[in-house]
């Protein structure tokens, strides 16, 4: 049997045919391999749907999110998450653009990455910012997790007890402080993600 590690929490979103289908189809793929990198009971959500942001940035997103317990390092994690993006055709061109697949590593257990202050900063960050600007390490929690509608209500159904290790709230008392219209926004198409 495997070594069991930290609860990984992984997003999942796309808004552009993939080689594996439409949206929806490369989400549900996605979620297939993304669930082999497991070393015990897998949780997924929904399916859901999204505008796309910033606003008129392409088509509306299918979003969905897992949680898992893996072995895998933070980085050797993201090594593979880029790797199926490739796999789905995915180029990384522009910025908070049309994506084939976006597989986001949102948090490895209560791992805070690279430290403190770097976390602080990017979550910090003002959203002129964010938009230009991607940051040259890996930042756990992810940055934006609390900013993210369609993070956050996927990420409800898979782990609405984890507990963000800096802001001290769980997913859903995150979810629950972001305004109405924003979770409004987020659509459920299914129940279950296809696993």
């Amino acid at each position: 049997m495997p070594p069991i590690g930290q609860c990984a929490l992984i997003a999942f979103g796309s808004n552009e045919n993939s080689v594996w289908g439409d949206a929806r189809e490369t989400v549900q793929k996605a979620m297939h391999l993304v669930a082999e990198l497991a070393s015990s009971t897998i949780k997924t959500s929904g399916l859901f749907v999204t505008p796309a942001f910033p606003v008129g940035a392409g088509p509306d997103y299918v979003n969905a999110a897992m949680a898992f317990e893996t072995a895998l390092s933070a980085r050797e994690l993201l090594s593979v998450l880029h790797e199926i993006e490739a796999k789905a055709g995915r180029k990384r061109s522009q910025r908070w653009g049309q994506r084939t697949l976006d597989l986001d590593l949102i948090a490895l257990g209560d791992l805070v990455m690279p430290d403190v202050a770097t976390q602080q900063k990017w979550r910090d960050l003002p959203l002129s910012e964010q938009q230009r600007m991607t940051p040259e390490q890996l930042i756990l929690p992810h940055p934006r997790l609390q900013d993210r509608a369609f993070v956050l209500v996927p990420l409800l159904d898979v782990a609405p007890d984890w507990t963000h290790p800096l802001l001290h709230l769980s997913i859903a008392q995150i979810c629950a402080n972001l305004p109405d219209s924003l979770r409004a926004d987020v659509t459920r198409l299914t129940d279950k993600g296809g696993l």
